[in-house]
């Protein structure tokens, strides 16, 4: 199977029986990383999260009130 990486917009192979062949297919919406570019963001957001200014918001838990 030829998927297209959205970043860098090379095209790879992979394999037709492989799970991620398998989520393309039948996601449209999930997203083909390279390694390469998927290292990038993953070593950026490490280093961002080093800073300390990197925050990953909660969902807002609704409170019960149980009266």
């Amino acid at each position: 199977m030829k998927v297209q990486c959205v970043l860098c917009d090379d095209v790879y192979e992979i394999e037709d029986d492989s799970l991620q062949a398998k989520r393309l297919r039948n996601r449209r919406i999930y997203m083909y990383l390279c390694s390469e570019c998927y290292d990038r963001i993953d070593n950026k957001t490490k280093e961002r999260h080093a800073t300390g200014c990197f925050k990953l918001y909660d969902a807002k838990k609704k409170k019960k009130d149980l009266i």
